[in-house]
């Protein structure tokens, strides 16, 4: 294992008003890998995120990435990162390519650079023919592939995806995934945040769970698989966050749906 430390939490706490969100978090994260971080609705995992990429303050304990305590106010670290929320405000009144330009001149990218690029990037996604159309014309998984590409237009070093798979086909899927994979083997580092269990199943090389705030799991699939002796990702998240009666609602669920009849 790459042993170069490109991101760390010691004892990260945040609240908001009385309500206690994370609780003493402690992570280290290295060169190269692909962190499934998961967890129930509200345990945590977008106040995790959004705090390293600092759009919020106000939390205790010590957050460094690339070795740097980013509360000292030096932004420069946000150069090396690229960041696709789970949902994400564009600017659809902007062609892909005013949008794209846009964005890699921010990272610090001419305007000639990210264009050629940026085409390039479409391209791979069969996406050419409408780089000069208006991203509101746009279908949600187009707008999601348009988004991935603004992540990586500056060629950075750490990722954090927030349901980077939401609205695209299963071919499309099996590209991302891929090139998730190809960018780990150059050094990247990906946090990859998702509820698709299958998908941090096979794409992670180690995941990271959080419930209530706390971490309760953390190692490879197959680690975690001998720990709790569970099958399944699905299995191994639910017996860790004690949730066992998917079953029973869905059955109240549906006799609800069939007017509360029961089968006789």
């Amino acid at each position: 294992m790459n042993t170069k430390k490109v991101l760390s939490l010691n004892g990260v706490s945040k609240s908001f008003g009385h309500k206690q969100v994370l609780k003493g978090v402690n992570l280290d994260v290295y060169e190269g890998q692909i962190i499934g971080y998961i967890g129930p609705n509200g345990a945590g995992k977008s106040t995790t995120v959004k705090l390293m990429l600092g759009l919020i303050d106000g939390y205790t304990g010590l957050i460094e990435i690339f070795g740097e305590n980013i509360i000292k106010g030096d932004y420069s670290y946000k150069k090396r990162i690229g960041y696709v929320p789970e949902t994400a405000e564009l600017y659809e009144n902007l062609t892909a390519f005013e949008y794209l330009t846009f964005t890699g001149e921010l990272y610090g990218l001419s305007s000639k650079e990210a264009e050629v690029k940026a085409f390039g990037l479409m391209k791979e996604f069969g996406l050419e023919a409408v780089f000069h159309q208006r991203i509101s014309s746009f279908s949600k998984g187009m707008k999601q592939k348009v988004l991935i590409i603004s992540s990586l237009l500056h060629n950075p070093d750490l990722l954090f995806f927030d349901e980077p798979l939401s609205g695209l086909d299963a071919n499309s899927v099996m590209v991302i995934k891929e090139i998730l994979a190809k960018l780990a083997e150059q050094g990247k580092t990906i946090f990859y945040s998702s509820h698709i269990m299958d998908v941090v199943e096979k794409i992670s090389n180690r995941i990271v769970l959080l419930v209530d705030g706390q971490v309760v799991a953390d190692g490879s699939f197959e680690e975690l698989k001998m720990q709790n002796q569970e099958g399944s990702l699905e299995d191994i998240f639910n017996q860790l966050t004690g949730f066992t009666e998917h079953e029973e609602i869905a059955e109240r669920f549906v006799n609800l749906v069939r007017g509360g009849r029961k089968d006789e």
